[in-house]
């Protein structure tokens, strides 16, 4: 099959969507399907086909404009050129879009140049800011659904320190995807694409969910851990695990890590150690029963953890996905956690529970609970049917899908 792939995101090889764009194109060219990567930010890749478009000191430039003007998804003119010079060049049959937020492209731009020249295009939301136009997660305000303005998280969403455009933003958005009849939306979750439908911004436009993937052959699996045990001398204590990008003890903190320490308060006379993966700050105060392990950047190292625990927990105030119910139930591990959006919905039915955001009671109560049912549940089970569905194999097979269907459609049209 003579098909060439170009895909767009903001990191490459690193983080949750950077990995993905990463599985993507190893597996496109693992059957000979031409693959090339553009990204913006992080370290400079020597891999063929692999583009970064973007200086870090631009994108802080950029990022400075926005902050200034109040709008967050236009400059970068000379980013944006690169990017636009790459795909005139590699002329790919189909341009795959990601998370393109990160200050290294004029999204606006980007998607006018797709439109205009008719280029087949995937457009994943991995966040919000697509069909919203601005902020990341909406959480309960509307506003998105009828045009913005007034914003009433405008920090949050913007990062604006003077004006709010975000009325102006989302115009901007709704015009660059208005009569764009080659784009096919893929929204990483049902409870995303539920939401981004609702969007005039993509009104009338064609949507699929595809779950993200991870490698559940090489990675994430159940593992040994009696090391980790003699490392922080546990021994027959029941472990919970609270996996994070970065820990906070923050009352706006989106990850909700004042609600583990609070969890710790309420488990303080149990025989349970919670172990926090994800803080910078080593130094914390924080309860006796709460393990701090920082960073842990070694992915193997990671699936340990989650192999260790008993339960992992989640106390996100949203997610669009959720990596860490993926990673942990492949691991073997049950979630429990707040009900978030996507990860209530995501999760192995059988093996996740999930309580209303804040009820600290009943998350407590549930957790008490999900420990005696783990006891009569085996590791195995758990990770051979969360295999079946958060796989990357699974997940660039439907991908592939997508591809092959509008390459054939580029062929009838010629």
């Amino acid at each position: 099959m003579k098909m060439k792939i170009l895909q767009v995101n903001c990191v490459y090889n690193r983080g949750s969507t950077g990995k993905i764009v990463n599985d993507i194109h190893k597996g496109l060219q693992e059957i000979e399907i031409e693959s090339i990567v553009c990204y913006g930010r992080g370290p400079k890749t020597h891999e063929p086909h692999i583009y970064k478009t973007s200086s870090e000191g631009m994108a802080k430039l950029n990022a400075l404009r926005s902050r200034i003007t109040g709008l967050q998804y236009n400059g970068s003119a000379i980013a944006t050129h690169r990017i636009l010079n790459i795909i005139k060049r590699e002329n790919p049959d189909i341009v795959h879009l990601h998370c393109i937020n990160g200050y290294f492209v004029n999204i606006y731009k980007l998607i006018e140049f797709l439109k205009i020249n008719n280029i087949n295009t995937v457009l994943s939301l991995h966040a919000e800011f697509m069909h919203t136009g601005s902020c990341g997660h909406a959480y309960e305000c509307n506003k998105w659904m009828v045009g913005c303005g007034e914003c009433p998280q405008l920090w949050n969403a913007t990062k604006s320190y003077f004006f709010d455009r975000t009325s102006r933003a989302w115009r901007m958005m709704e015009s660059a995807f208005e009569g764009f009849n080659k784009l096919k939306v893929v929204a990483v979750s049902e409870w995303l694409k539920q939401r981004a439908e609702k969007s005039p911004i993509m009104k009338d436009l064609d949507f699929k969910v595809i779950g993200n993937g991870i490698d559940t052959e090489k990675t994430f699996y159940p593992h040994d851990f009696r090391n980790l045990k003699a490392k922080y001398g546990l021994s027959d204590e029941r472990v919970l695990l609270h996996v994070t990008a970065g820990f906070s003890l923050d009352e706006d903190d989106i990850k909700g890590g004042r609600y583990i320490v609070k969890l710790a308060e309420k488990l303080k006379r149990e025989n349970i150690k919670i172990i926090i993966v994800g803080s910078y700050n080593l130094n914390l105060t924080l309860p006796e029963n709460i393990i701090n392990v920082g960073r842990v950047n070694n992915q193997i190292e990671l699936a340990r953890y989650y192999s260790l625990a008993d339960l992992t927990v989640l106390t996100s105030k949203r997610e669009t996905y959720s990596m860490v119910c993926a990673e942990s139930l492949s691991c073997g591990t049950p979630i429990v956690g707040f009900k978030a959006g996507a990860p209530e919905t995501i999760s192995l039915k059988s093996y996740s529970a999930f309580v209303d955001y804040g009820d600290i009671n009943s998350l407590d109560k549930t957790i008490r609970d999900w420990i005696h049912v783990k006891s009569h549940l085996t590791s195995t089970a758990i990770s051979s049917l969360a295999k079946q569905t958060y796989s990357k194999e699974k997940m660039n097979l439907e991908y592939i899908k997508i591809y092959t269907q509008l390459y054939q459609n580029i062929i009838k049209e010629s």
